[in-house]
């Protein structure tokens, strides 16, 4: 009996030794999807996590899986089983179809009241704005004089010296689809037919085409009107400079969302509600080389660099709900050959 009880004990204990080990196996891990820029050594990515893990006693995983467009298209993939709980870089423009696949839940931020009105993202709240900039050409002064308009864009002197993004992957590339469709309207692919002989290439992502701005492969590239401050805090040079056109410029809000059924679903609410707050915002500026949202934030001197149109343009969302997969499809069927 006494040899039975023994053993019963040994086994109990094995037991909850066993049990111990996989509750440490169990350690709260918040899946993060974004794109490539946020996770690089330069992005805010290395900067907030280890800010949020200190915080909360926990591990975030930051998967890099692309541009903007492909961490949504990524998530709508995984619907039925997501792996992310949350994803960062759904921007205004893409907004129409995060919420069209139900990809996302909805959650109010004990931090939302920190939010000026005009960047409130969604109103139901499915995405929460973090930071806001607006798209704009960048340009070697050194090599060329920029256009004033849209239309000066055309001119054969700007041959092969633009490069632009892929609206169908790209966040900025989108954004620069829409800006035209909001001076054209509905004739805006004759702007683009126009534009084709200017046009050097048309890159997948946003880091590709600015490396080859910056390589020198072309002097206009598409960006945001941050992108001189980062050339002036960091390199010390002014000759990259941003201009918008004299129609305005197109306001490109960046948010984030929790996946729908993510696997940490309190952990990813208490980094919506910290990613509002003046530690994860004063990030932003020289990150992200966004404008944050919370107004609290003071800008470093070199954003004084950084250009602000005089006339704002947007679309609404639910005309991009109800128009962007055709836009979409019209230009791609018209520029990629």
């Amino acid at each position: 009996m006494k040899r039975f009880v023994a053993l019963v004990s040994v086994i109990a204990l094995v037991l909850a030794l066993t049990g111990c080990v996989s509750e440490e196996k169990k350690e709260d891990i918040l899946v993060i999807y974004t794109y490539d820029s946020f996770v690089s050594e330069w992005g805010i990515g290395p900067k907030i996590v280890p800010l949020f893990e200190e915080r909360y006693n926990c591990k975030v995983e930051l998967k890099a899986v692309g541009d903007a467009g492909d961490v949504l298209n990524r998530a709508i993939i995984e619907k039925n089983n997501p792996k992310a709980d949350i994803l960062i870089g759904i921007d205004n423009n893409s907004l129409s179809k995060a919420l069209k696949n139900d990809i996302l839940a909805s959650y109010v931020p004990e931090t939302i009241d920190v939010v000026p009105e005009q960047f409130v993202l969604d109103p139901t709240h499915h995405v929460i704005p973090f930071d806001y900039g607006y798209i704009a050409f960048v340009y070697d002064s050194e090599v060329i004089t920029p256009p004033k308009t849209f239309d000066e864009l055309l001119d054969p002197k700007y041959e092969k010296a633009i490069i632009l993004e892929d609206p169908r992957t790209s966040s900025p590339g989108t954004a620069f689809l829409l800006w035209t469709i909001t001076i054209y309207g509905e004739n805006y692919l004759d702007f683009w037919e126009k534009l084709k002989p200017n046009i050097l290439t048309i890159t997948s992502g946003w880091d590709q085409a600015y490396g080859m701005f910056t390589s020198g492969e072309a002097p206009i590239v598409l960006s945001y009107a941050t992108s001189p401050a980062y050339h002036v805090e960091y390199e010390d040079i002014t000759r990259y400079k941003a201009f918008i056109p004299e129609e305005g410029g197109y306001l490109q809000i960046e948010g984030a969302g929790i996946v729908k059924n993510c696997p940490h679903k309190e952990l990813a609410e208490k980094f919506m509600n910290w990613m509002l707050t003046e530690e994860f915002q004063r990030e932003i500026p020289l990150t992200q080389w966004m404008f944050p949202v919370n107004p609290n934030v003071k800008l470093p001197a070199s954003f004084d660099y950084a250009v602000k149109p005089d006339k704002i343009l947007y679309l609404d969302s639910k005309k991009i709900t109800e128009n962007l997969d055709r836009w979409i499809k019209n230009w791609a069927e018209l520029m990629i050959e």
